[in-house]
């Protein structure tokens, strides 16, 4: 499965993970030393996250269930908290610097393909 910005095609990730389970969400991206260019993991639900125990930095989605992107943080170092986003449905963890390479803001529409 894919994700693309619905406005330019842009594809933000070619491959996308999904943590819908309690553990799969607790665990996130914990005890990884990367995440490859062009994969994503996808936490849902989820209104917040936390990078505490990390070992590298990611930009990060927040998204309404009607896909438009509530929050963008690039480049979210580890030991960070987000704020919480009453309105996000999911959130979308990229490798760091996936969103200065595309042109997609807050308030544009992503889709899963």
């Amino acid at each position: 499965m894919k994700l693309v910005h619905e406005e330019s095609g842009f594809v933000l990730a070619e491959e996308v993970e999904r943590a819908k389970s309690v553990l799969a969400r607790l665990k996130g991206l914990l005890g990884r030393d990367s995440l490859a260019t062009g994969h994503a993991l996808v936490i849902e639900p989820c209104t917040s996250i936390h990078t505490c125990f990390m070992r590298f930095a990611i930009d990060v989605l927040f998204v309404d269930r009607d896909g438009r992107v509530v929050r963008a943080i690039s480049n979210l170092p580890p030991w960070r908290l987000t704020r919480i986003y009453p309105s996000a449905a999911l959130v979308v963890e990229l490798p760091a610097g996936t969103l200065d390479r595309s042109p997609l803001r807050e308030e544009e529409r992503v889709s899963f393909r």
